[in-house]
C-alpha cells in the first residue's frame, strides 16, 4: 500500500458515496485506475465493508454503554460470539486482557432496557459479572488513519 492508497482511502472514509472519477481527481489518477486500486483494496481485506454512519438517537436508541464481562471460565469462544450476536443491543464484542475477559458495545433505547440486555448477558454460561460505563455524551469518534501511526512531539 503506497501513499496515493492512503490517500484513497481517506476520501473513501471521509465519503463512500464519491463516485470512481471525483475519487480519481482527489488523487490524480484516471477513473480506472481509481476503480482498480479500489478493487484491490477490497480483494486484499483492506477495506473490509462499505457501509453508512446512521445516527443512533434517530433511531430510537439513544442510550450508549461499555459492559466489562467477567467470567469464571474462558468464555472468547465461538458459542459465546454466537450468544453476543443473537443480542440486537450489541454492536461489538472485544477479548481483553486484564481483570475482565470481554468488553461490549451496547446500544438501547433507555436504562431499562439496559438493565434488561445486563441480565441477558448474564445468561451467557461463564459470565460472572459486569462492570457498565454508560457514555452520557461523546465527544467524537476517529475512523482509523489511512496514513499511519499518529506521531508524538516533545
Amino acid at each position: 500500500m503506497d501513499d496515493t492508497d492512503r490517500a484513497l482511502l481517506a476520501l473513501l472514509q471521509h465519503d463512500a458515496t464519491l463516485s470512481y472519477t471525483t475519487l480519481a481527481g482527489g488523487i490524480g489518477l484516471s477513473s480506472a485506475a481509481t476503480h482498480d486500486r479500489v478493487r484491490k483494496l477490497r480483494d486484499t481485506g483492506v477495506i473490509r465493508r462499505t457501509t453508512i454512519d446512521v445516527d443512533p438517537t434517530a433511531l430510537g436508541r439513544p442510550t450508549l454503554a461499555y459492559v466489562l464481562l467477567s467470567a469464571d471460565t474462558w468464555i472468547g469462544d465461538d458459542d459465546t460470539a454466537t450468544r453476543l450476536r443473537a443480542l440486537p443491543w450489541v454492536e461489538e464484542a472485544h477479548i481483553v486482557a486484564g481483570s475482565a475477559s470481554l468488553l461490549v458495545k451496547v446500544r438501547t433505547a433507555d436504562n431499562t432496557e439496559l438493565q434488561a440486555v445486563l441480565r441477558r448477558l448474564y445468561d451467557i454460561p461463564g459470565v460472572s459479572g459486569t462492570q457498565t460505563i454508560v457514555v452520557l455524551d461523546t465527544v467524537f469518534e476517529r475512523p482509523t488513519n489511512p496514513h499511519g501511526n499518529p506521531t508524538t512531539h516533545d
